[in-house]
């Protein structure tokens, strides 16, 4: 399973910098701008608000918020209308979202096996917190995960 998440992160990557290359989109340093580039950027920190990393953090953040309200938009909400679901939108408005997902966390510095180990350890927290009566005074947040 996690060489499907991998391979999944791999095509986002590559796919990112396909556009970058064809739409000639350039960081503040002049040069086209990778996938690569901004996930090291972020995996070595000090990222100031005006940066690369930060704009296309923000870009894919607005991306995977706008195919969330495209999915909200397949998924009528008029309990008495009369409308089914239509389902192959909702999933393809869900793979949109996977992708920006995917670019959102590459951006951020995450590769697949970063992202897995994350997951599980976030998971954890999840399954100790039904078990331990989670409420908004318990909360912890970044801690979470033991991660700056």
């Amino acid at each position: 399973m996690s060489d499907l998440f991998e391979e999944l992160f791999a095509l986002q990557s590559s796919l990112n910098d396909r556009i970058f290359q064809k739409r000639n989109l350039r960081g503040s340093d002049g040069q086209v701008l990778s996938t690569e580039a901004l996930s090291n950027a972020a995996r070595d920190g000090a990222i100031a608000p005006g940066s690369d990393t930060a704009r296309w953090i923000a870009n894919y953040l607005r991306a995977l918020q706008e195919e969330g309200q495209e999915l909200s938009d397949e998924v009528p909400w008029k309990w008495w209308s009369k409308e089914n679901l239509d389902m192959d939108g909702i999933r393809v408005e869900i793979v949109d979202m996977l992708h920006f997902w995917i670019s959102l966390a590459l951006a951020s510095g995450l590769d697949a096996k970063e992202t897995h180990r994350l997951y599980l350890l976030k998971n954890q927290v999840n399954l100790d917190r039904q078990e331990s009566g989670y409420n908004a005074s318990t909360k912890v947040g970044r801690d979470d995960l033991h991660v700056k």
